[in-house]
């Protein structure tokens, strides 16, 4: 079994728990929770209401649930209204838990909704995808997305735990592991080169045997970074880091409507955007940014964009990303491979260079 990790903050800790299943020790918290007068509640999607009906039932018994759609559209002011029904339904207190069972979107919506009911409750973290056990269940971050643009609308609000059990993998669309191998990927680049050595070497899949020990490591960069910049308030570096592909791939994800990617399928043409970016600004060489592309490939995920998408969409797209300070848009770029930096006042027909590489008309 993987040792477990404590992501450490000045107002909060919480621990990571590693395992294959985690049933026995979501039933194990139920009932200690339960014991204490603190009423729990579960919140998952369609899908893997589905796919995981046996886990659930295992593990939450009759606890209520709800089923919200699958996909992007649950992450919308509808959706969270539901969620905020559902709690005040079920008279959950200040003291109550809500049990997020699914991917990176259930968890953004259940843990936006968690911060803002009441003024604030409690919340678990049960990832089923790849992407959300090595990124997104973990730091806080949740959030809606608004016509406008994606994540424009969340809060900072950290889980009580999180129980990341790697047999949900098995199961797991082969698009889906993919998506959360650009995550995998990105944290190599920002901060660890012989993670991306070994991703380069050979890709990642359901049955590799290191396996949980990558999903740990992601975890365990992700928890360092936070806990130095929990609110991304770094001039330099710091949390934005880990938005590395982020900008380009935000861009893709709006400018498609959210229906012609998944979120690690955008990061993965982020990733080789940044790369080539990088080079044009004199830090990667020809060599290196086919190295960034080659690995995105090999990971069954695009590096440039599947049909031409407008440059001027795009751009626009780019100037309501959340790294927008004094009307600047700042990038995460790559100073080598396993070292990024944030950088700003980077010349707008640079950028449009790089869109038009990977397809932009």
């Amino acid at each position: 079994m993987t040792q477990g990790l404590t992501v450490e903050l000045a107002q909060k800790s919480y621990p990571i728990h590693f395992s294959q299943t985690a049933s026995l020790e979501i039933k194990n918290a139920l009932a200690e929770y339960s014991r204490a007068g603190c009423p729990s509640v579960l919140l998952t999607d369609a899908g893997v209401a589905r796919t995981q009906a046996e886990f659930l039932v295992q593990s939450f018994g009759t606890t209520p649930q709800l089923t919200v759609v699958t996909g992007e559209k649950a992450k919308s002011l509808e959706v969270f209204g539901q969620v905020q029904d559902f709690l005040a339904t079920n008279r959950i207190s200040r003291q109550g838990i809500l049990w997020i069972v699914g991917g990176g979107i259930p968890g953004d919506l259940g843990g936006f909704a968690a911060a803002s009911y009441l003024r604030g409750i409690d919340y678990m973290q049960v990832p089923t995808t790849l992407l959300a056990m090595v990124d997104s269940s973990v730091g806080g971050k949740t959030g809606l997305n608004l016509t406008a643009g994606k994540n424009l609308v969340g809060a900072f609000h950290h889980p009580r735990a999180v129980f990341i059990a790697t047999d949900f993998l098995q199961t797991l669309p082969p698009k889906e592991f993919a998506a959360g191998s650009a995550e995998i990927i990105k944290y190599g680049l920002l901060g660890d080169e012989a993670l991306f050595v070994r991703l380069e070497k050979t890709a990642l899949n359901p049955r590799s045997p290191d396996l949980p020990v990558v999903i740990r490591r992601c975890c365990e960069m992700k928890a360092d970074i936070v806990q130095a910049d929990e609110r991304e308030l770094a001039k330099e570096g710091g949390r934005a880091l880990l938005n590395l592909g982020h900008t380009f791939g935000h861009a893709i994800e709006q400018v498609t409507g959210f229906k012609s990617y998944l979120h690690g399928e955008a990061v993965g043409v982020g990733l080789a955007a940044v790369a080539r970016l990088s080079q044009k600004l004199g830090y990667l060489s020809q060599g290196e940014v086919q190295r960034v592309e080659q690995t995105v490939l090999a990971h069954a995920l695009p590096a440039r964009l599947r049909e031409p998408l407008q440059l001027s969409a795009l751009m626009e797209s780019m100037q309501h990303d959340k790294k927008v300070r004094s009307g600047r848009l700042r990038f995460i770029v790559l100073k080598r491979l396993g070292e990024a930096a944030t950088q700003s006042e980077i010349d707008s027909a640079v950028v449009e260079s790089v869109w038009r590489e990977l397809g932009a008309v």
